[in-house]
Parts: C-alpha cells; structure tokens; sequence
C-alpha cells in the first residue's frame, strides 16, 4: 500500500475534529459547563447528560437521510465542509457563555456536537474510497492514531490559557485550531468521481432508507453488529462525556490537573489507535473489538473501585488504551461488511444506531448522579453497556459478512 496525498488528507482530518472531542466534549467545556455555567452540583451533571442526548438524537435523525443524499449526489465531501464548519462557529461562540448562561450554553454545545458527528458520518465513509478492504483497519488505525496526536496537540496549545485562568479564550482557539488544520483534507482529499445524475435528492434519500429496510435482512451479520455496536458504543460515549467531571467531582482535579492526566491517556490512546490497527488486520475486527471491550471492562471496574488520583491515573491510562483500538476497529468492522455501493447510507445507519443508542446512556449516567448525588454509583451503569454489547458481538459472522458485502450487486439495491 502506497501512503499519498488522500490518505494524508483523510488521516488530517483526525488531526483537526480530536481538538474539538478532547478539548470541549471530555476535558474543559464538559467541566466548565458543570461547574462554572450551571454550578448546582450534580444536576449540572444532569444537564450535561441531556446536552448530549440531545445532540445525538438530532444526529441519529439526520445521518441516514443525508447519508442517502451523498451516496447518490457523490457529496460526502460537502457535506462534511458544511458539518464541519458549523461545529467550527458555534464552537468559537462558547466564548460568550458565562456563569448562568445554562440555556445558551445547552444550545451552542449541541448544534457544536451535531455538527462534529453529523461531519464523522461522511468522513468515516470516504475511508473505502482512498484505501482497498485489505488495508482498511491499517489505515483507521492510522486515522486515529494521527487523531490522537491533535487532540494531544490541543491540549499543550491551550495549558498556556490554563495557567492564566482564561478558560473561556480556550474556546475559540479550539475552533481556529480545527479550522486551520481541517483545511488539509478539502485541499488533499479527493471524492471519487462518479457520473451523477439531477434528481430530487430527499425523495430519493427517503426511498433508499425505505429500501435500506427492506435489504437489511440480507446483511444479517452486519444488522447483529448493528446491534452490539448500538449497546457498547453508549458506553464509550459516556466515559468521553463524564470521565473529566467524574474526575474532578470525585477527587477534586482542576481544570490544569484534568489536562495533564488527559495528556497521558492520549499517548496510550495514540499507542493503542496505531497497534490495534494492525492487530485487526492479522486477528480480524471481531476479536479485536472483543478485546478492546474486555479492557473497558476493567477500566468501569478500576474506576469504581479506586480511592486516590494515583489510581486514577492508571485507570486513565487502561482508557487510552481501549477507546482509540474500539472506535478504529468498530469503524473498519462497518466497512468490511459494508457494500461499497452503500458506504455512505450505511455509515448513516451507523451513525444512527450509535447516536440514537447515545440518547440512553448519558440520560442515565446524569439522572442516577442526580438521584444519589454520587458519580460513582453512576459508573455501574456503563459496565452493563459493555458486557451486553460484548455477548451480541459474540453472535457474528464476520467471515460470512464480509463475503455477503463483497458479492453484493448495486443493481439490485
């Protein structure tokens, strides 16, 4: 496999969008916004929760729809510039939430987040695009890899800000950071150029999730991953949401010590993005994703059970390791028991099943910490997530699956 100009571009992508991931989903914002905006204990906690529910229900809408609309237009490009400027801008505008500001602050991080996930259903299907099925989990595992690096990257950009407590400035600097650096891949990356045709492209993005219905039952395995992916995934999105409130809730860590142990937990995420991407390639994404889910397991586990901030950094450096290796894996599972004359539709349906499983889980994790006023209680409930999601993964196929997407016929879709 030769390394060019549209790997490169695509593997930058993952460069820029982690700023936006580590910096206001996990790190600062997530804290700042319980903490500073809100500031009424755990029910700051609760909204948080709610914010992302919130957001992932108006991805889990739209991601088939327009999905559909860039398969058949040939646009994944475009509407990933659109997505991916609108996080930019409402990002930039988290600036001007203060103390107080609870409902203005609620709606810029969700038309941010939106935007951020609405943007990861058309890179995650331009992956086929650039790269052959042999070396897909190579190059995912590059991609996030490279993602971790930026997110890393952001997070030595902003300790400056940290230091001068000016929390807010980090704001905008994250979305001039996304900004700048997502501009490699519109100028490197290049879509497959395939003849399209004019047409009403809603109609006929409704009639393909219609269809998509009906032909689902012919990618049985892919319809079981569906369903284990769904329940893990919830998971994840929950420890990338509360890891850096239940940090500073349960042992007191500020907003400089949260970046310091998050600085840490990227280079074992960056570690375990780039060697899981190779371990795929030789065990294959059922086992590797297997894998991945029992070090999340253990790492609900430490969580609860540890005491100190020692113990937490470990258990931070476990997470590292698992979340780059699950998220890579889980999307060059997708791909391989994908058609590629469905890529972009069935990255939707991805995209929907995790964003619409990612309604559940947050609403849960914020309202058991409401209820107990405890977050350590509420860390139980994510070891359910992987278990159950690890038994369904258990009920697929993959070599089956993967035969099924290869012989595929787009006529008949």
């Amino acid at each position: 496999m030769k390394f060019n100009r549209n790997i490169f571009g695509w593997m930058m992508y993952d460069f820029a969008n982690s700023s936006f991931t580590t910096i206001i989903v996990t790190v600062v914002f997530s804290k700042y916004f319980v903490h500073t905006v809100v500031n009424q204990g755990e029910y700051g906690t609760a909204l948080w929760g709610r914010a992302i529910s919130i957001s992932m229900l108006l991805v889990a809408i739209s991601a088939p729809i327009f999905g559909a609309i860039a398969d058949h237009s040939r646009a994944k490009k475009k509407f990933l510039f659109i997505n991916t400027y609108l996080t930019i801008i409402f990002t930039a505008l988290l600036y001007f939430v203060t103390a107080g500001d609870v409902l203005k602050g609620m709606i810029f991080f969700i038309i941010a987040n939106f935007g951020y996930n609405s943007a990861n259903v058309f890179y995650n299907a331009l992956l086929p695009e650039i790269v052959n099925r042999q070396n897909l989990g190579k190059v995912s595992g590059w991609g996030w890899a490279f993602g971790y690096i930026g997110g890393l990257s952001a997070l030595f950009l902003i300790l400056p800000l940290v230091n001068n407590n000016l929390i807010r400035f980090i704001f905008p600097l994250v979305a001039v950071f996304f900004f700048i650096f997502s501009l490699f891949t519109f100028v490197f990356l290049k879509e497959m150029e395939r003849e399209s045709k004019r047409t009403n492209y809603f109609k006929s993005a409704f009639f393909r999730i219609k269809t998509s219905f009906s032909h689902f039952r012919k990618f049985k395995e892919l319809s079981k991953f569906f369903l284990s992916y769904l329940i893990y995934n919830d998971g994840i999105v929950i420890v990338i949401s509360f890891a850096a409130i239940y940090g500073a809730t349960r042992f007191g860590m500020n907003t400089k010590d949260l970046i310091k142990y998050f600085i840490i937990a990227q280079v074992t995420s960056m570690i375990g993005a780039f060697t899981f991407g190779y371990i795929l390639d030789k065990i294959g994404a059922k086992k590797t994703i297997s894998i991945t889910l029992f070090i999340w397991i253990l790492v609900v586990l430490g969580a609860f059970f540890c005491e100190t901030i020692n113990q937490f950094y470990l258990v931070g450096l476990l997470a590292g390791l698992a979340i780059g290796s699950s998220q890579s894996s889980s999307r060059t599972m997708l791909a391989l028991l994908t058609p590629d004359s469905k890529m972009a539709e069935f990255f939707g349906f991805y995209s929907f099943s995790g964003k619409m499983a990612s309604i559940i889980g947050p609403i849960v994790y914020g309202e058991i910490a409401r209820i107990t006023s405890s977050q350590k209680w509420s860390i139980l409930s994510v070891l359910a997530f992987f278990l159950i999601g690890m038994i369904f993964l258990q009920t697929v196929n993959e070599t089956k699956g993967k035969q099924i997407a290869i012989e595929w016929e787009p006529e008949d879709s």
